[in-house]
């Protein structure tokens, strides 16, 4: 009972900042200019196929991360701090931008680039999780926060009718701020882990 009460706590912690980190809030304005042009029909295949992008690209990169950290002898420290940065670099990005870019995708392939890949896989987020809250948590979190995006993402015309674009450009604005907070809190741990003196200073 124990060790599954902490595989649930674990899967919660993975969970926040992996949803922080998509920003499905925030990605409904791209992800309405995107599908503008195709039917409902359209909309829930490619819904469900970047969703499944997503999860195949999450899960196979959180079991082999673990090797290549492995093979290329990159420690825990090392890899928080780097992800701490890279946390903060791209929560800065949102926080100063006028709006999330929208690239000019192919049609065709829209559900896989850039719906699934890069936007709602989050693998390097995944893998630093793993590595403070073990691989299976990281995983269920992903999944779900994916599930989480494609139920948004299908109620994304009724989401915007209430908060209207104002109202997720500040919601996506608050998301940023937090992950900031995310990024300078694994950088801090990152630096405890290679610097155990610092946790007793």
């Amino acid at each position: 009972m124990d060790s599954f009460a902490t595989f649930l706590s674990h899967t919660l912690y993975c969970l926040v900042p992996l949803f922080i980190a998509v920003d499905p809030i925030g990605l409904l304005p791209l992800y309405l200019g995107l599908t503008a042009e195709l039917s409902d029909v359209g909309k829930r295949r490619v819904i469900r196929q970047s969703l499944l992008t997503a999860a195949v690209v999450v899960v196979g990169f959180g079991l082999a991360g673990q090797w290549i950290l492995f093979y290329l002898q990159i420690t825990i420290g090392d890899f928080m701090v780097a992800g701490g940065v890279l946390l903060f670099g791209l929560a800065m990005g949102d926080l100063f931008a006028a709006q999330k870019r929208q690239p000019r995708p192919d049609p065709d392939s829209l559900d896989a680039v850039p719906l699934g890949i890069p936007l709602l896989a989050g693998p390097a987020t995944v893998l630093l999780l793993s590595n403070s809250y073990g691989v299976f948590p990281a995983l269920m979190a992903a999944l779900i926060n994916i599930g989480l995006t494609g139920w948004i993402f299908g109620e994304a015309s009724r989401i915007e009718a209430v908060l209207g674009r104002t109202g997720l450009q500040t919601a996506s604005k608050m998301a940023a701020l937090i992950l900031a907070a995310i990024g300078v809190m694994m950088v801090r741990r990152g630096l405890m882990a290679m610097f155990p003196t610092l946790a007793g200073s």
